[in-house]
């Protein structure tokens, strides 16, 4: 089967990284058929020299070009436009693929077609590879992965591949900042579709103090009860349930970043 990988990048990221991260998906034991890369509007000077060298060596590279940023959600969007592949490997332009990412979940997707979205665990790491700090573990079947899902994102994004088909069937990305991920797997699967994660780290997800100060603060706080409420409004959690994972996320957003930074290595990874 053929297949595509999305990557969406802005002015922000990190060169380096950028050159990691396409560095692994073209070390790939099983290359994509196509990759597309959406920039989110205009980039630095060092982001688009490292582009334009991957585009000049890799001829599968379709580059999207945003006039203006329009945020993960609205990227993805656009450049889930241009995959001509129905099967769809997502990426972030600052992790790292394990070598045998593709071929795994590609042999898995192919196996069972009752499958809309197929994800793994992640290894998290701080400055380079040999640096695994913990590891986000998830559910692995349909079933559990919906119960997870009313308390907890069940699918770690980056490492996700997923149907097109499926993707569309239940609206696509939309802009919800934060959480466009955790959204379009709960309308998935509200829609009926089925996921499943495969037991074993298939990528190097960069963590860093400064992810864990971002995902603070009162700010973060208030869209993740707007988060919350729409899940309730969407029929996939009570009133109980909401009131609950409110409470709850209010304590961790609120703490010290370093209290924040030890929620997470001691009850949230494994």
């Amino acid at each position: 089967m053929r297949f595509s990988v999305l990557l969406s990048l802005y002015y922000k990221e990190n060169p380096i990284f950028l050159r990691e991260s396409l560095h692994s998906v073209f070390g790939q034991t099983l290359q994509p058929d196509e990759v597309i890369l959406v920039e989110d509007g205009p980039l630095t000077p060092a982001l688009y020299e490292v582009v334009e060298e991957f585009a000049g060596r890799y001829s599968t590279i379709k580059r999207i070009v945003l006039e203006k940023n329009r945020g993960l959600g609205n990227a993805l969007s656009e450049g889930l436009k241009h995959c001509s592949c129905d099967l769809v490997a997502r990426m972030d332009t600052d992790d790292i693929c394990k070598p045998e990412r593709f071929a795994r979940q590609l042999a898995f997707m192919e196996s069972h077609p009752e499958i809309s979205v197929v994800g793994a665990w992640i290894d998290e790491f701080q400055e380079t590879i040999s640096n695994v700090t913990s590891t986000r573990k998830l559910p692995q079947n349909p079933q559990e992965i919906r119960l997870f899902g009313k308390k907890r994102n069940p699918m770690n994004h980056p490492v996700t591949m997923f149907r097109k088909q499926a993707v569309e069937a239940a609206g696509g990305y939309l802009p919800f900042p934060l959480f466009e991920d955790y959204y379009l797997w709960v309308r998935m699967m509200l829609n009926g579709s089925k996921m499943y994660n495969i037991p074993e780290s298939l990528l190097y997800f960069r963590f860093s103090p400064e992810m864990c100060k971002r995902r603070g603060g009162w700010k973060y706080a208030y869209v993740e009860m707007r988060f919350q409420r729409q899940l309730q409004k969407l029929g996939y959690i009570g009133i109980l349930m909401m009131m609950t994972n409110i409470c709850i996320r209010l304590v961790t957003r609120l703490v010290p970043n370093s209290l924040r930074g030890w929620i997470y290595k001691k009850f949230l990874r494994k």
